[in-house]
C-alpha cells in the first residue's frame, strides 16, 4: 500500500511511519519544515513538505494522488495558542479530507482525542483543542465519500508499548503509550470494515491485532 500521512513527524506519525515501511508499505509524510525530512527517511518515509496551514486543496490533493489510504495525524501541540487550534486540529483535518475525496482516497484515518466534541465548553486551550477536533471529526464522519475511521487515544505517554490495548467506542478515559496508539493505527489501515467507526483507546489487555478483529465485527 501506499499510505500519506498529514503531520508526518509527529511522535505517532514517525512511530507509524517505522511500523508500515517495516511491513514493506510505502509511506510519505507531509511535514512543515524542511528540516525534519531526514527524521523521516531514518524512519523509512519519503518526506513531502507542505505546510497545511496555507496549501491549497489542490495541492494537498496532488500529494494525495495514488495513495491507498491517508491518515491525518497533524496537531498544533501542546505549545501552541487558540489560534491554531482552529488552524491546524479543525482546518487542516477538513483540507486534508477534501484534498482526500478529490484525489479519490477512500481509506482516512483521523488521530483524534477523547473527549474530542463539537459542542464542548469552555475557553480554555484544552477546551478549544477538544471543540477543534470535535468539529473536524464531524466534518470527516460527514462524508460519503471516505471510508474513513475515527481513533481517539486516552492519555498519551512515551512508555514502551505493550501490544495490549482497550479498543472500544466508548472505554472509560486511561493512558495508552503512543507505541500502541501506533501499532493500533497500522492494523486500522489495513482494516477496511472499521469504516464509519469511532474509536476510544487506552491500554487494556487484548492484542492489537485480536482488539482491531474485534471492533471490526469479525
Amino acid at each position: 500500500m501506499r499510505i500519506v500521512i498529514a503531520g508526518g513527524h509527529g511522535q505517532i506519525a514517525l512511530r507509524l511511519e517505522r511500523l508500515l515501511a517495516a511491513r514493506g508499505d510505502e509511506v510519505a509524510g507531509i511535514v512543515r519544515k524542511a528540516e525534519q525530512a531526514d527524521d523521516l527517511r531514518a524512519a523509512g518515509a519519503e518526506p513531502v513538505v507542505l505546510d497545511l496551514e496555507s496549501a491549497s486543496v489542490e495541492e494537498v490533493a496532488e500529494r494525495l494522488r495514488g495513495a491507498d489510504a491517508a491518515v491525518f495525524a497533524a496537531g498544533a501541540g501542546p505549545g501552541s495558542g487558540v489560534a491554531r487550534k482552529d488552524t491546524v486540529d479543525k482546518a487542516a483535518a477538513v483540507l486534508f479530507a477534501d484534498a482526500a475525496v478529490r484525489a479519490g482516497v477512500r481509506r482516512f484515518l483521523v488521530v483524534s482525542s477523547m473527549g474530542a466534541d463539537p459542542r464542548h465548553q469552555g475557553d480554555e486551550i484544552f477546551d478549544v483543542y477538544l471543540r477543534a477536533k470535535g468539529e473536524a471529526d464531524a466534518y470527516v464522519s460527514s462524508l460519503d465519500a471516505l471510508d474513513w475511521t475515527i481513533l481517539r487515544p486516552g492519555a498519551l505517554t512515551d512508555d514502551a508499548g505493550t501490544g495490549l490495548v482497550r479498543l472500544e467506542a466508548h472505554t472509560g478515559r486511561g493512558p495508552v503509550p503512543r507505541d500502541d496508539v501506533a501499532a493500533v493505527l497500522a492494523e486500522l489501515v489495513d482494516t477496511p470494515a472499521t469504516n464509519g467507526l469511532t474509536l476510544e483507546l487506552i491500554s487494556g489487555s487484548a492484542p492489537v491485532s485480536v482488539a482491531v478483529k474485534s471492533v471490526a465485527g469479525n
